[in-house]
């Protein structure tokens, strides 16, 4: 527990934020089809099969709110989640492998593209990273472009309990020596396990200092 008054009333905030109602939305498929930019916006990106479904329903304490998979490349449209009419929550397409069609993981990597570059309501990417794995030239290709078009991005590691003794630190100083010069990268990064439930209280708090933003209509 953090002895910071501030941030343990943050993590309740985002503890209650996130017990409340969390409802699908809609799949957008095109840029057309977003939803009315009338509230704040985060989302998770990643490589597939990062762990971001599992960890959208870890937060909100939901077992099949998001259609978590073995198979990589199993989310193919911009997945939207309604928290409390304070605020949504996008779960993109993971980038990378993927059991699908040439065609069809062009078009969704377009329009996960399109998005990150174009959505003025969206407050923070948070970019999953697997633990075990680290960050990888996808990833460094996401950072880019954020970084190009200063949308604000926050590292999230995912499946920390899948980690050997001593491995976490040797993955937090080649994430921290990838980010540290970097304009749109938030320099916290978060530590998390969906499965163990470790981490999931200080990235709560991070979503619902965001969802207390206003948006200028």
């Amino acid at each position: 527990m953090t002895g910071d008054p501030k941030q343990a009333e943050m993590i309740e905030q985002g503890r209650l934020l996130l017990a409340g109602p969390v409802d699908f939305m809609l799949s957008v498929v095109s840029m057309q089809t977003l939803p009315p930019p009338d509230l704040p916006e985060i989302c998770f990106a990643g490589r597939s099969n990062v762990g971001k479904s599992s960890l959208i329903n870890a937060l909100t304490g939901r077992n099949k709110l998001a259609r978590a998979s073995n198979t990589p490349g199993r989310t193919r449209e911009l997945n939207y989640f309604n928290v409390g009419d304070r605020l949504h929550i996008v779960d993109l397409p993971g980038y990378g492998y993927a059991r699908a069609s040439k065609t069809d993981i062009a078009k969704w990597t377009r329009l996960t593209r399109q998005f990150l570059r174009g959505r003025a309501t969206l407050r923070r990417v948070f970019l999953l990273i697997d633990s075990r794995r680290g960050v990888k030239d996808p990833d460094l290709e996401i950072m880019a472009m954020l970084d190009e078009t200063a949308v604000p991005y926050q590292i999230v590691l995912t499946k920390i309990d899948k980690l050997k003794k001593g491995e976490l630190e040797k993955i937090i100083a080649q994430v921290k020596s990838k980010i540290e010069r970097r304009p749109a990268a938030h320099p916290e990064m978060i530590i998390t396990s969906s499965e163990k439930k470790m981490g999931l209280e200080f990235l709560k708090a991070e979503i619902v200092g965001l969802a207390l933003e206003k948006i200028a209509l």
